[in-house]
């Protein structure tokens, strides 16, 4: 959990990318650009945090956060993620925050009360591998993934 809350910290400034571009364009345009709308901006965000975790992923196995703690997402053979199944385990990932939010939308709900209920559903989400035999997150068992502690590797002292 201290690397999902880490991991959160640096979406939050990633997020800020496309917020900071549409500012940008304003201010130089001085208009309004459809793709400065509020949907535009999130699926914009959500593509560049596709972008962010299936290149980290599939690339080194762990994200920022990840490198932190000392875990890394292997295949269930140990194998490292190809860039499709990276991005298929972000997409089942996104069951962390979806339901919710989906249900947040529906009810109208924004603010702090849609907060509350990303964050029960996300607590929802993570007693819910409480469930899985091996005590694995769904979507890893969804996508055939895992996660794996990644020690960091002691050099030798050259004597």
């Amino acid at each position: 959990m201290a690397a999902f809350v880490y991991e959160g910290l640096l979406l939050f400034g990633i997020g800020l990318i496309p917020g900071a571009i549409g500012a940008l364009f304003f201010a130089l345009s001085g208009q309004h650009h459809p793709l400065q709308s509020e949907t535009s901006l999130r699926i914009i965000t959500l593509a560049i945090y596709a972008l962010y975790f299936t290149w980290f992923w599939s690339a080194r196995g762990q994200t920022l956060a990840m490198q932190t703690w000392h875990i890394r997402v292997v295949t269930t053979e140990g194998a490292p993620l190809t860039q499709w199944r990276a991005l298929a385990r972000f997409v089942a990932a996104c069951a962390w925050f979806a339901p919710a939010a989906v249900l947040a939308h529906l009810n109208g709900w924004t603010g702090w009360p849609a907060l509350g209920a990303i964050g029960v559903g996300v607590v929802a989400y993570m007693l819910l591998a409480l469930l899985h035999p091996q005590r694995q997150f769904w979507h890893d068992a969804l996508c055939g993934t895992r996660l794996v502690v990644d020690e960091p590797r002691v050099k030798p002292n050259a004597a």
